[in-house]
């Protein structure tokens, strides 16, 4: 039986590189909901102008956010950097790349009255956004831990409810098209008498954006427990699920609008996670996975056919 521990994942890592200029908003939207609001503020601040913070001492940055010197230090290793020093130059460069003509952000709120085409446009940037982050904030050293656990599974159980639950099944089709054994389960009660099956050699995820759902976070402390690989999906790198996950993986924390509810953004960058972890796995088995997938279309095949369905054909 493995020591329970708080979340392996991303946090705190030795010797993990700073995150790039171009990561750093979304390292800020990511970890904003799970920082002090003294940390926040100063979080906000470097997001939304990095030139003017670049040009800033520690103690200007802390006068300028109503926080301390100490604060805005712990906000800077927060974020992944070893020190204010560090952040300073990766807010220069972020600077230096938005200088450079790249397109101003436009707001994603909808409103009531909204044309359809707007809400097309805004749809559309906030997904792009959503996945732009997600990529930029995915630890691939994690990312290819996960893959390489799922690669060599027995077998695979994905626990997710709701919207997430709907992403669980994505993933769990996937891995069966290549010849991998992977259920998906949205019964928390299956959920946990599955999960107490599984053993060393397995491999458990949990697909949470909040990772505070107790019918999620259940089945993979019981497969924890039991000795599986455990992998946590989920948008708060510190939230309760990565307690008892081997491997964190990080999606984008989306702004919930009324219109907009969280569950569909993120979802967007869940899904590419999931694919992420899909093609990284068919790499790894390519030999078998190859013909898996072609005896799959070909059994599928006449399904798709517009003549297939015509048994008097």
């Amino acid at each position: 039986m493995k020591e329970s521990f708080a979340g392996s994942g991303t946090r705190g890592a030795p010797g993990a590189a700073p995150p790039a200029p171009a990561a750093l908003a979304a390292k800020v939207r990511t970890l904003a909901p799970s920082m002090t609001r003294s940390m926040q503020r100063v979080a906000e601040a470097v997001a939304n102008d990095p030139a003017g913070c670049a040009a800033l001492t520690v103690t200007g940055l802390a006068e300028l956010t109503g926080t301390s010197e100490a604060t805005v230090v712990r906000t800077a290793r927060l974020l992944g950097y070893p020190g204010y020093r560090d952040l300073r130059l990766a807010l220069a460069g972020l600077a230096a790349q938005q200088q450079s003509g790249r397109a101003p952000a436009i707001t994603t709120d909808i409103a009531v009255d909204d044309p359809i085409a707007d809400v097309v446009a805004k749809l559309a940037y906030d997904e792009q956004q959503t996945l732009a982050d997600t990529a930029a904030g995915l630890d691939t050293v994690q990312l290819g831990a996960a893959v390489a656990a799922l690669a060599a599974a027995r077998r695979t159980d994905v626990y997710g409810i709701g919207a997430s639950g709907l992403v669980a099944q994505d993933l769990t089709q996937k891995l069966l098209r290549i010849g991998l054994i992977a259920h998906a389960h949205s019964d928390p009660h299956l959920a946990v008498t599955n999960a107490v099956q599984l053993h060393a050699g397995d491999v458990a995820i949990a697909i949470t954006h909040s990772g505070s759902t107790g019918d999620v976070i259940e089945p993979l402390r019981v497969a924890f427990d039991r000795g599986a690989t455990t992998v946590a999906i989920t948008g708060r790198p510190d939230a309760p699920v990565t307690q008892y996950a081997d491997h964190v993986l990080t999606t984008s924390t989306a702004r919930e609008s009324e219109l907009r509810p969280a569950a569909m953004s993120s979802r967007t960058g869940q899904l590419l996670v999931v694919d992420c972890l899909f093609v990284g796995v068919a790499q790894r088995t390519y030999e078998t996975a190859a013909p898996a997938l072609a005896a799959s279309y070909e059994a599928l095949a006449h399904r798709h056919s517009p003549r297939g369905t015509d048994r008097r054909a």
